[in-house]
């Protein structure tokens, strides 16, 4: 592991970001605050009985609300807050974005969307999750309240954007359009230090990653790409491996490193896809395309995708190019008539 601390680094590489003024580097500061402190909480879940469980509240996707998806979600806040150069946040545990009212936060030239703590239903049961998180500039004026169109940009628009895995290691992972490099924290002095630099996804890949329990609700192009994944036909070498963790951050994780496709199509109880564009799908369409790979709603580049609204949902393939570009394939051969 190199002794490049991610402080060391964001202001080493801070004049590769276009708008290099140090406000970048303070919010990503923030988010590195906030993630130790979550990850402090997380790895005592299991001796913090108080920490465990659910809420007893509905968010509004209509999930029940972990203890630790509050928690998570306020010390982002706070700690994006409290930089003065954030003028609002997006989260997912809340309807409605948040526009930071005192005249410092008003000045800011940023937007932050995340889902503080992905994965949380796993919590209990000592699996992997993390948080993701995407950066814009604002659109509206500096000095006024943060506005609902500075959160609607299509993914083009992402300044930085990344995730942290909190699991066997807990790793911060991010980009600012200059390649993906991730960082290990060192709990024992409380720092992150450089342990994956310029990251690269590979073109190819052994592993999907599919909730297989809705494999008949899925559509037709999905459920034939699966059954080509199970075939057997060592020429390519096929079949694939079927890996599904169900915490986004954790698959796409594990796919980025050693290669794989991940997909979560509509399904009838997910008419348009269940994962949300702004705070899920756009921040790692980013990554994985710095990395060299690819995302894909099944037809369109997912960062091209134009939001219409907070908490609009999508259908999603991300991971390796070729992979991705397989899965396309099987979908358009399905949609498109035989003549």
């Amino acid at each position: 592991m190199s002794s490049i601390t991610l402080g060391e680094f964001i202001i080493e590489n801070q004049n590769d970001f276009k708008y290099a003024t140090g406000e970048l580097s303070r919010i990503l500061s923030s988010i590195r605050l906030a993630a130790k402190i979550v990850q402090r909480e997380v790895n005592k879940a299991g001796l913090a009985q108080h920490i465990l469980g659910a809420v007893g509240d509905i968010n509004v996707q209509g999930e029940e609300q972990q203890k630790l998806d509050v928690y998570a979600d306020n010390v982002f806040l706070k700690a994006l807050a409290n930089r003065g150069v954030v003028c609002g946040v997006a989260s997912e545990e809340n309807e409605d974005y948040i526009a930071f009212n005192n005249q410092e936060a008003m000045d800011g030239n940023y937007v932050v969307t995340m889902d503080p703590l992905d994965g949380s239903s796993n919590i209990d049961v000592n699996v992997s999750i993390g948080t993701i998180f995407s950066v814009y500039r604002r659109i509206s004026k500096p000095g006024t309240p943060a506005q609902l169109e500075d959160f609607l940009q299509p993914g083009t628009e992402q300044v930085a954007a990344g995730y942290v895995v909190y699991g066997s290691s807990t790793m911060l992972v991010y980009t600012t359009g200059n390649g993906v490099h991730g960082f290990t924290f060192d709990p024992s002095i409380g720092v992150f230090y450089l342990s994956h630099p310029n990251m690269k996804s590979p073109q190819d890949g052994k592993i999907f990653s599919m909730n297989e329990g809705n494999f008949h609700h899925a559509p037709k192009g999905v459920r034939e790409y699966i059954k080509y994944c199970q075939e057997i036909d060592p020429a390519s070498n096929r079949p694939l491996s079927a890996r599904y963790i169900g915490s986004l951050v954790a698959d796409f994780h594990r796919n980025l490193i050693k290669g794989g496709v991940y997909i979560y199509p509509q399904t009838p109880k997910s008419p348009t896809g269940k994962l949300r564009l702004l705070y899920e799908c756009n921040p790692l369409a980013f990554l994985i395309e710095q990395a060299g790979g690819k995302a894909s709603d099944g037809k369109n580049r997912i960062m091209e995708i134009k939001p219409t609204e907070l908490h609009q949902r999508v259908p999603f393939i991300v991971g390796s190019t070729k992979m991705v570009e397989k899965v396309e394939e099987f979908i358009k051969q399905v949609e498109t008539p035989t003549t």
